[in-house]
């Protein structure tokens, strides 16, 4: 098996010594070459030896983990985040999915982890998670637009023009004002988290629609709202009472 190169970044020795003995005795083809305490020599470190993986703790001093990658020029290695706290940095890993491990780090999903970064390096996959991530946490958490990663590739869409976001399955597609749906892998309950509250309503366990795109509501057992493309929702009979506080506020 073909080494793989890794950099751990962890403020905490007794956690980066911890990582380093696990990945040394089930992972024995991952290569630490280096390990550094703080965001500014994890920069320094990657910048020098473009690594295959980083392991990187979200929460350090000065610098934090998300920060660090946004001073980051180039990300083309994998990321494997590793956390204490399940907080709001999860809530932002999930989105964007890209792999995170909670602390004290369990083998089982350490090597489940590093496995599914390993076929992406086989395949060579690239890496457009990191800025996903980027985008809707740091640069623009409550801008106009979100950063999504379809099945066409990585892509950038104004909130004003989602109409509404359908799910089926593990899949959710995106119907627009401009241009065809978009089919992503996400579920309904990640664009919840993902899209404004403001501006968009959960009126079913199929739908999330856009307030601005509603142009009639029809009454009825829950209602059926007729978007600005023509299209029908039912709306569910236990979110009546929310669909209709939301759009008189």
């Amino acid at each position: 098996m073909t080494n793989i190169t890794a950099i751990l970044i962890d403020d905490e020795s007794s956690s980066r010594n911890s990582l380093r003995q696990k990945l040394q005795t089930y992972c024995p083809y991952i290569q630490i070459i280096a390990e550094c305490e703080n965001g500014e020599e994890g920069i320094k470190a990657i910048q020098s030896s473009s690594p295959d993986i980083v392991f990187l703790d979200v929460e350090m001093p000065r610098m934090n983990g998300f920060v660090m990658l946004q001073h980051l020029e180039q990300r083309s290695f994998e990321l494997i985040f590793t956390t204490a706290y399940d907080h709001y940095a999860i809530r932002a890993l999930r989105e964007s999915a890209l792999d995170y491990l909670v602390k004290p780090i369990e083998i089982k999903l350490l090597l489940e982890a590093v496995e599914r970064v390993r076929t992406k390096k086989e395949n060579n996959t690239p890496n457009q998670r990191i800025e996903i991530l980027l985008h809707n946490l740091l640069d623009n958490r409550s801008s106009h637009r979100i950063a999504i990663l379809s099945l066409e590739g990585l892509q950038f869409i104004e909130l004003s023009d989602i109409i509404f976001v359908e799910a089926e399955s593990n899949y959710s597609f995106i119907t627009l004002q401009s241009g065809p749906k978009i089919t992503v892998s996400k579920t309904l309950k990640d664009f919840e988290e993902l899209l404004t509250p403001a501006l968009f309503i959960r009126i079913h366990h199929s739908y999330i629609i856009n307030k601005d795109h509603i142009k009639k509501y029809l009454k009825g057992d829950g209602g059926q709202v007729l978007m600005s493309n023509g299209k029908l929702l039912d709306v569910a009979r236990r979110k009546k009472d929310d669909f209709l506080k939301a759009i008189s506020q």
